[in-house]
């Protein structure tokens, strides 16, 4: 079983409103049992949404405290980012998976490169909140880059 991004199957959780429906995921998929998550739905934020980057720093750093998820409009969403990847990594419990496709460059779900907080459209190296607590708990995390 594994876990993958409901915006990349055409689910419309992404923060404006939209998915991120992806062909080459459909495809990989075809043929293997899935369960479908939104992390910032299950954190408790609504769609749409504001968009949200985390400031200078990974999803690793979010989940220790020393660093917060920002939305463009200066409002610190970090409570929802934690509780939405939890709530996600629960899931991924109930149902044993081993692995999660996820969104690149989500704040929850980027699993090589994040936006880094200045809401600028640069990239950085690191992953999500969703990501990083999937990697600490040995799921293997990928992105639809990687198909």
């Amino acid at each position: 079983m594994m876990i993958v991004s409901a915006c990349l199957v055409g689910v419309n959780c992404k923060y404006n409103g939209g998915n991120n429906d992806n062909d080459k995921v459909k495809e990989f998929l075809k043929d293997k049992q899935y369960i479908i998550i939104c992390p910032e739905q299950l954190g408790g934020l609504t769609t749409p949404r504001k968009p949200s980057e985390i400031n200078q720093a990974g999803g690793k750093e979010v989940l220790i405290g020393n660093s917060k998820v920002i939305s463009c409009e200066n409002k610190d969403v970090t409570e929802n980012f934690v509780k939405g990847a939890k709530e996600s990594l629960n899931i991924a419990k109930i149902f044993n998976c081993k692995q999660a496709l996820l969104k690149e460059g989500s704040p929850s779900c980027g699993c090589n490169l994040i936006y880094d907080g200045t809401f600028t459209g640069k990239k950085i190296s690191g992953m999500g909140v969703t990501a990083a607590l999937f990697n600490e708990n040995n799921i293997e995390v990928f992105s639809e880059k990687e198909l």
